[in-house]
């Protein structure tokens, strides 16, 4: 959703490196490209106000003009500026001393209140809560059943006595105030910790929805009232929060669609006019794809300079334990790295959720976007068809695989012996580096540096051998060169007939460097 916004910030801070020292002019002209900006990002003029006259006044303090590097002091005081309008710090559900802690959901109809709900239950549930929906949304057609589905989907039970309307032509009948009485009063009663009430949703803001919103808060006394909010909405989104902060009086605020490509300006610009926290964010479509709004980290991702928190946060939620332990001990007993090894690898990776999310918050992934966004994720899908089609041998030993073995893995897979031939050779690469790293090498392939393998003989390099010179006497200059040629010509000591150069009964597996387990392919 930021991408416009985060490329013309980086090109605005790449015109200022490589300046020892920023002038007055240096400073308003930075501050005229931001300004421009945040205003086609939709973010709130009176918000673009503030934010560039602080940015202003700070750049043109000591901070900079002392600074050893005033182009990274400028984007520092930007990256401190983001966060402040973002809300400052991560706010957390405050849950209820006593009894079920209350959390009711208002917003506009197709903010995506209700698959929120959906996504809020789940992710409670996975902080170790047992979470119950309450259905209060009795008008919109079909909301009761769509909130039992996102319930069944997200594995919470849902509480809902009244059916609701099913098209438009009906009049709601349900009292939606009694039904979220009468909700709380059933989670208190089956011991559940966490209450979400899912209400009614307008297309516009108007009266009668504040007023049933309103009672609906006096009835249950949540002790959290969430906004939910589209991102896309742009400027009208401010107008929204605060009719809704007057009516309801929320406590934070949930950012739904941001995965959409919209500018932006909602959640640069509803914290700041409200006062209330971004709490939540949703990403996807998908109820995994749900997360604790960090403003810290969301300013990062704005400036480009990456959310490798957030990724980490990801790999351990979903990485399996026992494999990354399976693989460290292949690791240090210096086992070869096998294509079975490298599809459990992909598999791992899979359940992180969307290689691309996953890449853009690496820092730098502004610069390769395009690239990023030309990325077929089912490419995975391929790969393990490919290796899927190989025998448990052809998985261990991949050098065995000849033209004619390509060739039935190519058609076993769906795909071009092109592709099966790709994805060898950079297996090959990926043994190759696996390798090296397991006997405390470094990275393959660049030579001569500390650290960074290649650290054999080479061609002229100081530990290669070396030649014996040749005598300056030429009576023994001509005995060095006869006893050449008889080496050279002397017979091998191999057995004949021996394609390895020893007899079959003399073979022995345990001479060669075979990796563990391998021996058993060789019939000894």
């Amino acid at each position: 959703m930021f991408n416009s916004l985060s490329d013309r910030l980086t090109a605005t801070f790449k015109n200022l490196r490589g300046k020892g020292r920023l002038s007055e002019a240096d400073v308003d002209a930075t501050v005229r490209e931001i300004r421009r900006a945040l205003l086609d990002a939709d973010v709130a003029v009176p918000v673009v106000r503030e934010f560039a006259g602080r940015i202003r006044e700070r750049a043109l303090g000591a901070e900079v003009s002392a600074a050893l590097n005033p182009s990274q002091q400028i984007v520092k005081i930007v990256n401190e500026e983001l966060v402040e309008i973002l809300g400052g710090e991560t706010r957390r559900i405050r849950l209820a001393k006593s009894g079920p802690t209350i959390i009711m959901l208002a917003g506009l109809q197709g903010a995506g209140k209700t698959t929120l709900a959906g996504k809020l239950a789940k992710w409670m549930k996975a902080q170790g809560h047992s979470p119950v929906l309450v259905a209060a949304d009795l008008q919109r057609p079909n909301a009761v059943t769509q909130l039992q589905v996102v319930g069944g989907r997200a594995g919470v039970p849902v509480f809902a006595p009244h059916p609701g309307t099913t098209s438009d032509l009906e009049t709601p009948t349900g009292d939606p105030v009694a039904v979220a009485k009468a909700g709380v009063e059933e989670a208190r009663q089956k011991l559940h910790d966490v209450v979400i009430v899912d209400t009614a949703g307008r297309l516009g803001v108007d009266a009668e929805m504040m007023d049933q919103a309103r009672r609906i808060r006096q009835a249950i006394f949540p002790n959290e009232v969430l906004f939910v909010i589209d991102s896309m909405i742009g400027q009208d989104a401010v107008n929204t929060a605060q009719a809704f902060d007057e009516g309801v009086n929320f406590t934070g605020i949930v950012l739904s669609k941001l995965d959409g490509d919209a500018r932006g300006g909602a959640a640069l610009s509803v914290s700041s006019v409200t006062g209330k926290p971004v709490m939540f964010a949703s990403t996807g479509e998908s109820l995994d794809d749900f997360e604790l709004f960090h403003p810290d980290r969301m300013a990062s991702r704005i400036l480009d300079m990456g959310d490798v928190l957030s990724l980490i946060e990801q790999a351990e939620k979903n990485w399996d334990k026992d494999e990354a332990a399976r693989m460290a001990k292949k690791f240090a007993d210096q086992e070869d790295f096998t294509l079975d090894d490298f599809l459990a690898q992909m598999q791992q990776i899979r359940k992180m959720g969307s290689m691309k999310k996953m890449l853009m918050m690496m820092p730098g992934a502004q610069n390769i976007r395009q690239q990023l966004e030309q990325f077929d994720e089912r490419e995975i899908d391929r790969v393990e068809a490919i290796v899927r089609s190989m025998t448990p041998h052809e998985r261990v030993a991949p050098k065995i695989i000849n033209g004619s073995r390509r060739a039935r893995i190519a058609r076993g897979s769906g795909v071009h012996v092109s592709e099966v031939n790709g994805l060898l050779e950079r297996f090959a690469q990926a043994q190759k580096m696996m390798k090296k790293l397991a006997q405390g090498g470094g990275m393959p392939g660049m030579p001569g540096m500390p650290g960074m393998g290649g650290g054999g003989a080479r061609k002229g390099g100081k530990n290669a051998p070396k030649k014996k010179a040749r005598s300056g006497n030429p009576a023994k200059a001509a005995q060095q060169l006869r006893e050449a040629e008889a080496k050279r010509s002397a017979p091998s000591s191999a057995a004949t007939g021996a394609a390895f150069g020893q007899g079959a009964a003399d073979f022995d597996p345990s001479q060669l460097n075979l990796p563990k387990g391998f021996d058993k392919f060789l019939g000894k």
